[in-house]
């Protein structure tokens, strides 16, 4: 461990803790007031649980050599291939509008669970339920060998544009197009900070929280009740429901989520050892790899994770065509919030793009 990450411990663990005084009122009436403010904040009441819930998008699986992978395909076999890929804490259903809209077009969409969610499962107990960043992305990567998928455009926010952030860096060959929410999102985890206290993001609070063990323990426990105050705070003018929500919770009850998740938020912030089978991938992901390949970058305006940008502070990140879009009236779950926003941005890199086979 750096000298840098040992001197971030104190602070992470003072935020983490304050992070965890503010859950314990999860679903508690009672706690009206986040701690020593005295101004009321929302509580959060766990929805009544659907008399007809929504229905799930099919799921199909296919293995590679770690996971068993279950994904939701729809549109012609023979169809040019796109890749939705989701983020945390969210599942296959953020596309639930987008993909058949893609698939009317004629291309075929395919939409796997992250490791960790939904019916993706490791196939050896004794794998290491790593969250980092090159387990994410050698997962796509690997998703695309196992479904003989030679070139895809790829499109995915939070962990899942990170994923398609890493496999456009690592083998532009293999990808026509990306569609990027949040624009660049592969990090040097050895070079990882975090601001000074008084400039830390209350959307960020989580990934502090989950830097402890009282954070594990509270995510096994709750993972519903902070999932759905992430939903909250993510995207503060998105009016969901109840069945929207529990449709997607289910991903949740995978039996690697919670180790998973822990151990991506940890790995990111310097207090968890990336795994040796990832260790040459990280160290590319380190130099900060230009992504070469046709780009469109997009931001919810009502983003409560991160903050809208023009893109210009990402731009020397892109050396292929990339175009930098805002979309109002969305948050951090972009492609269900804007569907159709999303839908025309992956098209456009569909139609226009090189395909070579």
């Amino acid at each position: 461990m750096t000298d840098s990450v040992l001197n971030r411990r104190g602070f992470l663990l003072s935020a983490a803790g304050a992070a965890a005084g503010l859950t314990m009122g999860l679903g508690v009436p009672g706690a009206a007031n986040a701690a020593g403010s005295g101004k009321p904040r929302k509580v959060y009441t766990a929805p009544t649980r659907p008399t007809a819930p929504l229905p799930l998008l099919p799921v199909k699986q296919v293995q590679t050599d770690l996971l068993d992978i279950g994904y939701h395909e729809v549109g012609p076999e023979n169809g040019r291939p796109i890749i939705l890929l989701h983020g945390y804490p969210y599942d296959i259903h953020s596309y639930v509008d987008v993909a058949p809209a893609l698939a009317s077009q004629g291309y075929r969409v395919l939409v796997p669970f992250l490791r960790g969610h939904g019916t993706t499962r490791f196939l050896d107990d004794a794998t290491p339920r790593s969250g980092q960043q090159a387990a994410i992305g050698q997962d796509l990567l690997d998703f695309m060998d196992a479904m003989h998928i030679p070139e895809a455009v790829l499109a995915g926010y939070d962990w899942g544009g990170r994923a398609a952030c890493v496999v456009a860096a690592m083998k532009p060959t293999r990808v026509v197009g990306l569609v990027s929410v949040n624009s660049y999102l592969i990090q040097d985890i050895a070079k990882s900070s975090l601001p000074a206290p008084a400039k830390v993001e209350a959307g960020f609070w989580y990934q502090f929280y989950f830097q402890t063990e009282r954070g594990r323990a509270g995510l096994k426990a709750n993972r519903d009740d902070i999932a759905r105050i992430l939903w909250e705070n993510n995207s503060p003018s998105w009016h969901f429901d109840g069945p929207t929500f529990l449709r997607t919770a289910k991903a949740f009850d995978n039996p690697d989520y919670v180790d998973v998740v822990i151990h991506s938020y940890r790995h990111r912030l310097g207090h968890a050892d990336g795994y040796p089978d990832y260790a040459e991938l990280e160290a590319f992901l380190a130099t900060g790899p230009v992504i070469k390949v046709p780009t469109i970058t997009m931001d919810g305006i009502d983003d409560g994770v991160i903050k809208a940008t023009d893109g210009s502070a990402t731009a020397a990140r892109f050396s292929g065509p990339r175009r930098h879009v805002q979309v109002p009236g969305a948050g951090h779950n972009l492609p269900q919030e804007a569907p159709q926003a999303f839908t025309d941005a992956v098209l456009e890199l569909a139609r226009t793009g090189k395909w070579r086979t």
